[in-house]
């Protein structure tokens, strides 16, 4: 049997990661970042499909594409989550579990970053804690699958 699939969506700019105001989002990649959700999924016996793009349809198209292939959405919308209702309807008519992460605290950031449409759609929200809330963001797909297998 194969491990549940989990699409882990980055938006704009995140792979500026490392280069892009490491004060604010610290000096590890995208790169350092899939590594450690690889790491993480495989520990929680699950799969992904790691993607980046500064597009917001194409990341759109990839929460349709997730309706039919995947499991769960961990999604860092980035910039997109402060402007975009059509990824928080995509997200939303998904009807997969979603958790939004975000790297830095948004609300301790300018009061434009306080709203996230994404959060929503999201059943729950990381912020503040780097590249390891990718891996809770992970953990937390992992136990909303499993709390869905006893209902």
């Amino acid at each position: 049997m194969n491990p549940p699939l989990i699409f882990v969506l980055n938006g704009p700019n995140l792979n500026l990661l490392g280069t892009r105001q490491p004060e604010i989002y610290g000096h590890e990649t995208l790169d350092d970042i899939e590594a450690l959700c690889a790491e993480t999924a495989d520990a929680l016996d699950l799969a992904i499909d790691f993607r980046q793009t500064n597009v917001e349809g194409e990341l759109i198209s990839w929460v349709q594409e997730a309706r039919s292939m995947a499991a769960g959405i961990v999604i860092n919308p980035a910039g997109y989550s402060h402007t975009s209702i059509a990824l928080m309807d995509a997200l939303l008519a998904s009807d997969l579990p979603v958790v939004e992460v975000h790297l830095s605290n948004i609300h301790r950031r300018e009061s434009f970053r306080h709203l996230s449409y994404v959060s929503r759609a999201a059943q729950g929200v990381i912020c503040g804690l780097g590249p390891h809330g990718y891996a809770l963001a992970l953990r937390g797909i992992a136990g909303i699958l499993a709390q869905s297998e006893q209902d």
